[in-house]
């Protein structure tokens, strides 16, 4: 009696003289139907565990991404966009020629408004930049810097989400979900995707339609003083771990039978696995997140337990941390940029809290080795305008501010691939409009993307009847910047 299965069975032909040779041909589509069974085994396997480290679609330049997010729109002109025609022009009504749909509210009351400090060539490249970020100066040959880098939208609201998610009138799963969906993680023990310090809109952070374990775990870096750790809900470890494991086990029970009832509920899956990690999470981030296990002179670097840099401090180097221990996306925020007034003392505040971590942070990368493999991006979500902002109409220029602009900014990269000590983009005189390499925010998403080893264009979930992707429709790999 036959004892395969009737569909791997295969009739043996009644003839001598039967070969070796031909058993293996008539048995071939037996064992392809095992092999194929092995594969959709694995497959499912690894769909079953949304971190499974996964294959790019071609070799990458990066494993991972650090985006430093400077919230609030860091002013272009002050900082690495030298004007002189500002310079000359200030204190005189802006002569700029300006589309009615670009007029900003103010401009009535606005001056041009020269650079708060002077700039100054840096490094072998001669990359100019402000006085006003000396560490920054000192890594001049690492970094690329993007001086025509545009976006569609002037409210810091939807300008955020458009830089963190590609869109900012619907909602879309953001940078580090789709790098969690695209890579998994290298440590399962942790989250693929780490948001240090986050703004209140979870969306910048979220999933969307994408499962919801690939949304961003928040962090908050830990100011000097306190005891509890910086991830929420993991403070209290007093239970052993194996009563911790009996009570998860009776929780997982009674949510894994409300999903058999349901069918499927991509939330309560989310749930089910968010707590297996959270779990997991308990043995190894205690120990991760503990600075005082990094030597005095890596906390000096960072500028940690000194003000004003302790803040940014801690969330660089946690986010070296959590890259060193295998997290594909990091997002460290530093809010404050928005100096709609008094951008004379504002500006040269925020300098000093966040230029020395920063650098810090690519410098320690650089002599650990992982530069050549972690791709940190700085940027804002727009920049600021060439001429003044007077909210009250009563102030000196001296108590002037600067508009929102998404028409140019800037932003840099360093590390995972791209070209250090290049300028790429230009302006114009009044550095308003770019005129020459520009590079809108879909674009610097696609080139991410591709120093992952990620065709941007294919990298893609199915939602509502549609493939959805980050850039979109649009995006454009800047190949100019890649080494």
């Amino acid at each position: 009696m036959n004892t395969l299965s009737p569909s791997l069975a295969v009739p043996l032909p009644r003839r001598p003289g039967y070969s070796r040779r031909k058993f293996l041909q008539a048995s071939a589509c037996g064992f392809g139907s095992l092999a194929l069974n092995a594969l959709l085994t694995e497959r499912a396997l690894a769909d079953a565990n949304p971190f499974t480290p996964r294959a790019p679609h071609f070799p990458a330049r990066a494993k991972r991404v650090i985006f430093l997010f400077m919230a609030g729109g860091p002013s272009q002109h002050d900082l690495f966009d030298y004007k002189p025609r500002l310079k000359a022009e200030e204190g005189k009504k802006p002569n700029i020629p300006i589309l009615g749909r670009e007029v900003t509210v103010g401009l009535e009351n606005s001056m041009s408004l020269g650079p708060m400090s002077p700039f100054s060539p840096r490094g072998q490249c001669g990359m100019v930049m402000s006085d006003l970020l000396p560490h920054l100066a000192t890594v001049a040959n690492d970094i690329c810097l993007l001086r025509g880098m545009t976006a569609d939208n002037r409210s810091h609201d939807q300008a955020t989400l458009q830089m963190n998610t590609g869109a900012f009138l619907s909602l879309r799963p953001s940078m580090g979900a789709w790098v969690s969906y695209g890579l998994g993680t290298e440590n399962q023990n942790l989250p693929s995707f780490i948001t240090i310090n986050p703004l209140g809109d979870v969306r910048n952070h979220g999933a969307a339609f994408l499962p919801s374990i690939h949304q961003g775990t928040r962090v908050n870096a830990k100011p000097s003083g306190r005891k509890d750790l910086p991830i929420q809900h993991l403070n209290d470890l007093a239970s052993p771990e194996s009563e911790q494991r009996r009570r998860l086990d009776v929780l997982q029970s009674m949510n894994r039978g409300l999903l058999r009832r349901l069918g499927s509920d991509a939330q309560m899956e989310g749930v089910i696995e968010s707590f297996e990690l959270a779990f997991r999470m308990q043995a190894e981030t205690p120990k991760l997140v503990d600075l005082t296990r990094e030597s005095q002179a890596t906390r000096d670097l960072y500028g940690v337990g000194k003000e004003p840099t302790d803040k940014n401090a801690r969330a660089c180097l946690l986010a070296r941390r959590f890259a060193e221990a295998g997290v594909r996306f990091i997002q460290v925020t530093m809010d404050g940029w928005d100096h709609h007034g008094n951008i004379r003392d504002g500006l040269p505040k925020m300098c000093a809290q966040t230029d020395q971590p920063t650098v810090a942070l690519v410098a320690d990368l650089k002599q650990r080795g992982m530069l050549e493999d972690t791709l940190v991006v700085w940027s804002g979500e727009f920049g600021r305008t060439p001429w003044s902002q007077d909210l009250s109409g009563t102030q000196p220029l001296e108590k002037h501010g600067r508009e929102h602009q998404p028409e140019s900014f800037c932003a840099w990269m360093a590390g995972g691939g791209v070209r250090g000590g290049l300028t790429f983009g230009t302006t114009d005189e009044y550095g308003f409009r770019v005129v020459d390499d520009r590079v809108h925010l879909h674009d610097l998403h696609a080139t991410i993307l591709h120093l992952l080893g990620f065709d941007h264009e294919r990298l893609t979930f199915r939602h509502a009847g549609r493939d959805h992707r980050l850039t979109d429709v649009f995006g454009n790999v800047v190949k100019e910047i890649l080494a």
